[in-house]
């Protein structure tokens, strides 16, 4: 499975596509049980710690969050920190990381060597969760300034069908080309956000079954809002590169220093970067799941010393009248 050239020339005339049928169900429940495994973990240890008095487990995987986030918002925030971002390195992340029809595609736009970005995501939109809800952004805002140029291909994943009602994802076509836009630190919930006054025109909802994959360019401005239903809207992000664009492999967080040169760093240095596909040396692709969390656990919690993006807040900025 790749991508058609209709399928191509769509992605570069509007900055995204949708391809359906890349998971199956069999696929996206590894994945499933994988996080599964891990809310049980801390639901486990909550309930005792005394912080949880009922860890739902008897409620699906759609709506086992929701059960509990509307028993208890402060342990459901626990859990969901648990496996939010990057956190979650267990089983079924690396699979669905290096999934073959997944990456067919990512050759058909950046070529055989392929590197998995630092920050894939874990995003559970978890109905009445403040964190949920995404503002506008692209997402080459949050990378370092030298990376803008590169290319990053964000590939959206939904584990549930993505609706309009349940928060799917919104994206602003045909404006990718156009560069960077101006972000904002202190947006919804503590995001990067890009000012209303600065949103160009044309927004549409991007509704897609479970398994389909959006992708996305790193200059496409996409948004997700709240979620007005009772099913968690699960869903990952994975990110890819080529070789040519910096990242940290070979690099351990102690390479990153005050005084190190900024535009030598990763573009998302604070996470492990790791290969996929590399045609000519396969031994460096990433294929061993203890390995990888292995590695991921190694940039866990450790301080990277890094320069500033220069987004500024966006409560300070001057509004045009």
């Amino acid at each position: 499975m790749s991508l058609t050239d209709k399928e191509l020339a769509q992605f570069n005339d509007l900055g995204y596509v949708v391809k359906t049928g890349i998971y199956d169900d069999e696929d996206l429940q590894l994945l499933k049980d994988g996080l599964t495994g891990a809310i049980q973990e801390k639901c486990t240890q909550l309930v005792a710690e005394g912080t949880l008095d009922h860890d739902f487990s008897d409620a699906s995987f759609e709506t086992r969050l929701t059960r509990i986030h509307e028993r208890n918002p402060d342990a459901a925030h626990e859990i969901l920190m648990s496996i939010w971002s990057g956190r979650f390195h267990g089983p079924g992340i690396l699979k669905a990381l290096r999934h073959r029809p997944l990456i067919d595609c990512i050759e058909s736009l950046i070529g055989p060597d392929i590197v998995a970005t630092s920050i894939y995501r874990i995003r559970p939109k978890v109905p009445g969760y403040l964190r949920g809800e995404v503002p506008w952004h692209q997402d080459a805002g949050y990378s370092l300034p030298h990376c803008y140029k590169d290319a990053m291909i964000t590939c959206w994943v939904p584990l549930v069908d993505a609706t309009i009602d349940n928060g799917c994802i919104w994206v602003i076509p045909k404006v990718q080309d156009e560069g960077i836009i101006r972000h904002f630190t202190g947006g919804h919930a503590g995001y990067l956000a890009i000012a209303p006054e600065d949103l160009p025109q044309g927004a549409i909802p991007v509704e897609m079954p479970a398994g389909a994959v959006l992708f996305m360019t790193s200059m496409t401005p996409h948004a997700s809002f709240d979620n007005k239903t009772e099913v968690v809207r699960w869903s990952v992000d994975l990110r890819y590169q080529d070789f040519s664009v910096p990242s940290n492999l070979g690099e351990v967080p102690e390479d990153y220093t005050p005084e190190r040169d900024p535009v030598t760093m990763a573009c998302h240095p604070g996470e492990a970067y790791f290969v996929i596909q590399d045609k000519n040396n396969p031994e460096r692709e990433m294929i061993d799941p203890s390995a990888f969390a292995k590695l991921r656990r190694s940039w866990t919690g450790v301080k990277v010393d890094r320069p500033g993006r220069g987004w500024t807040p966006l409560n300070d900025r001057e509004i045009p009248t």
